[in-house]
């Protein structure tokens, strides 16, 4: 028999009850985690199922029977829920009802005690049939081993596998690589979720589990630096999630996270995550170069035999272009030239990653691994050679993004930029970020890449890209932090005075012209100018624009559209003008266009609000479609018309209310632009939509009563309790108007109870503004007395306080 070692004594009798008392003792040994106690449990399970199997065959009399573990069970790695893979494998001898009475003997006691079993009986002849037709079966034969019985039964199967997998690879390799393919669209990939599939997604065990299949069809081998240690590093985190929750479960869900951080000894859920992206890193990139491989093997054996005819059986060289000083491209790759000098040439590294980049290749691991180790360091600053190299890195695209995880594969980026260790995996619990921070930043410069045409220094506006975020997992506000080490990090790479200064500021206010032109009055002459004083000059701006686009791009689907577009646009044309020496244009009533002066007028003429709904190209947006509502000007309009849209199951994704004043008309009206998007199903009709406003002003729509019937029909789900909502009073920002900011988790009728508390506290809407990113709203609404001026300190104070009550 062969099993597994364990030097401790968890010796179990043949019944359940015996085994369940040991292997509960042995998940309970604080001294035993890891790779020791998923072989401990194994060893243990051995045990148990020999001694299952050894009554059986007396019982039944079957004689040429073997009990095989195959899958994970067959590599002795049992976490503590894990399910157990058998084969029952029989040399066909036996008389089928008494090899059926065997089965049932193994196969009950595993059931009894609640633990999930895949099972199959079958022969040798039979397994490798099914192994041939079944890629999955094929992959969990290749681990199997003997746990009871005949062993030399096994033995032969093993080899007649791995003879078909090796004979087999050109097609059964592909076949692998596309059901990890398929496993990723539908999983995702591990190192940029916050709820990440251990097991399923990209870069998982299962990832991991097919590099030890392609490694044993002699046909490539995998990157072997760390690869053992991230996968037992994932093994270790499923351990820990499976002691936690008490279930076989691969996915690591937020609720669990600090649980399993603390088992395992861990700070905190970041660090968890950290981590835990840390093992996926290296098994993706492992698999990305070892895919990379098999494809290259398989193109030239196919492409051999025509060679071969060509040449008349001669061979050839590969044929290795020049890409830059000390770099050529060769089978696809880019790799160092046979002169290269790693030890003398310290711009080498840079060099190698720009050419690749530029030229769309691969960076080959083996010539990153040799600058790793014969590498000369860069002098401080680095000379203009090395941050022109970075430079063209970063501006070559897409293939950046490939190249920089090569280069971070072997430690090299950490070492050029010794800050970005701190980034480096990061997670970013806002559930609008796709990335983790370090990602995030090299998909900002791939989307600022795009948009150099746009801007005096491409220069700055790469490398500001590259560190926006660099200041993100230090105390405080991530800007603040991030300028100091943007300016460090700007001089050590060669960056003239100037230049840092330009740098500093852009890292600072990167989040400026999106939070101004979502959040804040852009008629409010006091808006611009304190933009137009931050910014300082037309060329920042014009940069600070360009960021703030590749910044929104990059962070996910929601946190740029055309809408939003259009207010930093507008409001980057204001503070240009500011710049070139015009002054801030005063508040003016608001010249309404052309149909919002139809429906003005229609809204005056009915005294009822009047409601249009657009279809257009916004719908193709995150935030959804335009709706239009024209209403004379009258108490409770806000909280009515969010009350509406709520109840319509429409999510308000931004908002503008505004009062208009008609030319020659007598009377304001109110005109709120809402981007809306449904929850589910399709829009409703604008009809329907105006006559509940109708009903709400009027009061013969209870809009409080609906909500409360809506949100005790349907709970919220159990998950992670969000931080309370926190209303303020922002100072200096409007001389015309109150100004308070909303934070809060987007909830259905959210507006609604903030437009109810603003009527209580008998203020005047002038403007709203708002913004939902993910799960958050960001609501900023200036308020005014019913005079139209500002309120003292100590009334913005209480009406504040109010609104959070409200809210809570």
């Amino acid at each position: 028999m062969t099993s597994t070692e364990d030097t401790t004594d968890h010796t179990a009798d043949s019944g359940p009850s015996g085994y369940a008392a040991a292997r509960l003792r042995l998940l309970q040994e604080e001294s035993r985690s890891g790779p020791s106690r998923r072989s401990a449990l194994a060893g243990l399970t051995d045990a148990w199922l020999n001694a299952l199997f050894a009554t059986a065959v007396r019982e039944t009399g079957v004689r040429g029977a073997t009990l095989v573990a195959v899958g994970g069970y067959g590599r002795a790695e049992l976490s503590p829920r894990s399910d157990l893979d058998l084969l029952l494998l029989h040399d066909g001898k036996a008389e089928p009802r008494a090899l059926s009475a065997l089965a049932d003997r193994l196969w009950y006691p595993v059931w009894d005690l609640g633990v999930a079993l895949d099972h199959s009986v079958r022969t040798p002849a039979e397994a490798r049939r099914t192994a041939a037709e079944d890629l999955k079966v094929h992959l969990g034969l290749l681990d199997a081993r003997t746990v009871a019985g005949d062993a030399g039964l096994l033995a032969g199967l093993r080899t007649s596998v791995l003879a078909d997998w090796r004979n087999q690879a050109p097609k059964r390799l592909p076949q692998l690589h596309s059901l990890c393919r398929e496993r990723a669209e539908r999983a995702g990939e591990l190192r940029f979720l916050l709820e990440p599939d251990l097991k399923e997604a990209r870069g998982g065990l299962r990832d991991a589990t097919a590099l030890r299949a392609v490694a044993a069809s002699w046909l490539a081998d995998a990157p072997r630096e760390g690869l053992a240690e991230a996968r037992r590093r994932l093994l270790d985190a499923r351990d820990a999630l499976h002691l936690v929750t008490g279930r076989a479960t691969d996915r690591l869900s937020l609720q669990e996270q600090d649980q399993v951080a603390a088992r395992l000894g861990l700070l905190d859920a970041d660090a968890l995550l950290r981590e835990v992206y840390e093992a996926a890193r290296v098994v993706a990139y492992a698999g990305d170069v070892t895919w990379r491989e098999v494809g290259r093997v398989l193109r030239a054996r196919a492409a051999r035999p025509r060679l071969r005819g060509l040449l008349g059986g001669r061979g050839a060289t590969a044929a290795r272009a020049p890409l830059a000083e000390g770099v050529v491209e060769s089978d696809g790759e880019a790799v160092l030239a046979l002169a290269a000098r790693p030890d003398r040439d310290a711009v080498l590294a840079l060099r190698l990653a720009a050419a690749a980049a530029q030229a769309g290749l691969p960076v080959s691991p083996h010539a990153v691994r040799r600058i790793a180790q014969q590498g000369r360091a860069l002098p401080v600053p680095w000379p203009a050679e090395a941050r022109e190299q970075l430079l063209t890195l970063l501006g070559a695209g897409e293939p950046t993004v490939a190249v920089w995880e090569a280069m971070e594969a072997e430690g090299l980026i950490t070492r050029l930029l010794p800050d970005w260790e701190r980034v480096r995996c990061r997670p970013q619990r806002n559930p609008v970020h796709t990335w983790t921070v370090d990602r995030h930043l090299i998909e900002t410069a791939v989307r600022a890449a795009a948009l150099t045409r746009r801007v005096g220094r491409p220069d700055l506006l790469l490398m500001a890209a590259l560190l926006h975020d660099i200041g993100k997992g230090w105390p405080g506000d991530h800007s603040v932090a991030g300028e100091t080490i943007a300016r460090d990090v700007a001089a050590r790479v060669g960056f003239d005075a100037r230049d840092v200064a330009v740098l500093g500021a852009l890292v600072r206010h990167h989040l400026l012209l999106i939070d101004t032109a979502t959040r804040r009055d852009l008629d409010d002459p006091a808006t611009v100018r304190s933009v137009a004083e931050a910014v300082g000059s037309v060329g920042t701006l014009e940069i600070l624009h360009a960021l703030t686009e590749a910044d929104a791009l990059a962070t996910g689907p929601a946190a740029w559209s055309a809408w939003r577009g259009s207010l930093v646009a507008d409001l980057v044309a204001r503070v240009a003008a500011v710049l070139r020496g015009a002054a801030p244009a005063e508040r003016e009533p608001e010249i309404p266009s052309a149909e919002q002066e139809r429906l003005a007028v229609e809204a005056l003429r009915t005294r009822e609000p009047v409601v249009a709904l657009h279809a257009r190209q916004e719908e193709e947006d995150a935030v959804g479609v335009e709706l239009v509502v024209a209403v004379p000007d009258q108490p409770g309009v806000l909280p009515a018309a969010a009350g509406v849209l709520a109840l319509h199951r429409l999510t308000v994704r931004a908002a503008d209310l505004r009062s208009v004043e008609l030319p020659d008309r007598l009377g304001e009206v109110l005109v709120l632009r809402w981007r809306v998007a449904a929850e589910y199903g399709a829009l409703p009709e604008a009809a329907r939509l105006r006559t509940d406003l109708v009903r709400a002003l009027d009061g013969s729509l209870d809009v409080p009563a609906k909500l409360a019937d809506r949100e005790a029909a349907y709970p919220r789900r159990r998950g992670v309790v969000p931080p309370p909502p926190r209303v303020t009073v922002v100072p200096d920002v409007s001389s015309l108007a109150t100004v308070l900011e909303v934070r809060a988790p987007d909830a259905v009728g959210l507006l609604h109870r903030v437009g109810r508390a603003l009527e209580s506290g008998g203020v005047r809407v002038r403007s709203a503004h708002v913004s939902t990113l993910g799960a958050n709203a960001v609501d900023t609404l200036y308020v005014t007395t019913p005079e139209g001026k500002p309120l003292d300190a100590a009334d913005a104070a209480a009406l504040a306080a109010s609104v959070a009550t409200a809210l809570s």
